[in-house]
């Protein structure tokens, strides 16, 4: 069984986070905290929650000492969303996370990964999809705000017909579902769970690997703030079904698009601060990039 949060005052380094969760579950609302919607499935003692759990800390502690949670709640589609204050400082090798994922070697899973960076250096935001265990549709950002200071929202929207990457309301990726016409895969079937993590990945995370976390400014310390699930509650079968169809607003994709001030904001985040975007990496894939590459995501 998982371990519950944590209770008291475990981080005097830590500046406390209000979060409220909210489900959204087959039409009716149901509230709670993190006492009461999540279970800390890794390092529980590194992880702690005050305010009668309505705030949260993670902490790293050493190379092999991070933190994880997990909600106990299942989802097949729906917006999930929370804010994250980083970790200051020398975070160079700091992996936190807001992430949604199913179970299993060919799980799904939609990816806000935070990747830390020497002081004064930015932060970057990776973003990635997984269906059927493949990813490999990385894109990353360097933010155009401190994400140090204060917190800022990251949200994943995910219905049949897309998937959209917000921070702080403004859209900054785009991943249509083309699976029957054009055969990408696309996650569609599989319950996910949603997570928070910080971990260490000094072997790779910064530079390549090339800089070292300093573990003399141990622990690290991520704070989340208004966590928000309103999802369709799912644990596999006929659920799946009727989870889309309570996404699929009408029946039809071409809805769900992005408004014209959206789309302008997203291209300027795109024009501006993304760093890193897998369909122009053609020496990384030999030439042979992603049918998705060519069809408008938008």
């Amino acid at each position: 069984m998982a371990a519950k949060l944590q209770g008291g005052g475990g981080g005097a380094a830590a500046m406390a986070a209000v979060v409220v969760v909210v489900a959204m579950v087959a039409g009716v609302a149901s509230g709670g905290n993190f006492y009461e919607e999540c279970d800390a499935t890794w390092e529980p003692q590194n992880c702690w929650s005050s305010d009668n759990g309505k705030s949260l800390s993670l902490a790293l502690v050493s190379n092999s000492s991070g933190s994880m949670i997990r909600s106990k709640r299942q989802f097949v589609y729906g917006s999930v969303s929370t804010s994250v204050q980083l970790v200051p400082g020398n975070s160079a090798g700091t992996v936190t996370t807001f992430y949604t994922s199913s179970l299993g070697d060919k799980h799904d899973e939609i990816d806000f990964e935070f990747l830390g960076n020497e002081t004064g250096q930015p932060y970057t935001i990776h973003t990635n999809v997984y269906a059927n265990g493949v990813g490999d549709k990385e894109m990353q950002f360097k933010p155009w705000f401190d994400p140090t200071d204060g917190s800022h929202n990251y949200t994943i929207s995910w219905t049949p017909c897309r998937i959209v990457w917000y921070i702080d309301g403004t859209p900054i990726r785009v991943f249509r579902n083309y699976q029957s016409s054009n055969g990408v895969a696309f996650p569609t079937w599989q319950p996910m769970y949603a997570y928070s993590s910080i971990w260490a990945a000094e072997d790779w995370a910064t530079q390549k690997g090339r800089v070292k976390t300093d573990w003399s400014k141990a622990p690290f310390v991520a704070n989340y703030h208004g966590i928000d699930l309103d999802v369709c509650e799912c644990y596999g079968g006929d659920c799946v079904y009727g989870c889309a169809a309570a996404f699929s607003q009408g029946g039809g994709c071409a809805g769900q698009q992005l408004t014209g001030g959206e789309m302008g904001q997203m291209k300027w985040v795109q024009d501006n601060f993304r760093i890193y975007d897998y369909c122009v990496d053609y020496k990384r894939f030999n030439g042979q990039m992603a049918p998705e590459c060519s069809l408008p995501q938008y």
